[in-house]
């Protein structure tokens, strides 16, 4: 009985011992006006935003295990992505990946940026509504595709009611 309820604190939204500080932070990037966030769980794997009323406000998702096949020019892309409640992007973090070109890399902060605001009913194509990083056309076109289809997905199972997504092809 007392192993069940240690287990059951670690894992509480208010119980923020699971999530390391790096991890805290980067969430908080995503959602900077949340009170609390869970530590990663479900099906597909995701953090939960809350609000200070406990109110989930959104997810968060590592897209290389919803999306581990897409990979850049020299490996795969790890981002952290948020997710509101209504299906709009809040951001993402670039983690991780290996861009041979330098400072021609998906980590400067406009990449990212142009995310911040995006429905996941939108097209996420390089040229259309993403915009190319110089000599690294296949690392960003990897990374749109990662970020769309893996929200898609979040949104297709974990947003109610049901995210008018449904209707829009996973690729």
């Amino acid at each position: 009985m007392t192993l069940l309820v240690a287990v059951v604190v670690g894992t509480s939204p208010a119980g923020q011992g699971a999530l390391d500080p790096k991890l805290r932070g980067q969430l908080t990037q995503l959602f900077p006006a949340a009170a609390s966030f869970s530590p990663k769980s479900g099906e597909p794997p995701h953090f939960k935003a809350y609000d200070a009323r406990r109110t989930i406000t959104g997810f968060a998702f590592w897209t290389t295990e919803l999306e581990p096949l897409e990979r850049g020019y020299d490996g795969p892309i790890k981002m952290l992505v948020g997710l509101d409640t209504q299906g709009v992007l809040t951001g993402i973090v670039v983690v991780e990946h290996h861009e041979p070109y330098g400072n021609f890399s998906i980590e400067l902060p406009q990449f990212p940026a142009q995310f911040r605001g995006k429905s996941v009913r939108d097209p996420f194509r390089v040229g259309s509504d993403i915009h190319a990083v110089s000599r690294a056309t296949m690392t960003v076109s990897s990374a749109a595709r990662a970020v769309r289809n893996s929200a898609r997905r979040i949104a297709r199972q974990l947003l109610s009611p049901p995210s008018p997504v449904s209707a829009v092809p996973a690729h």
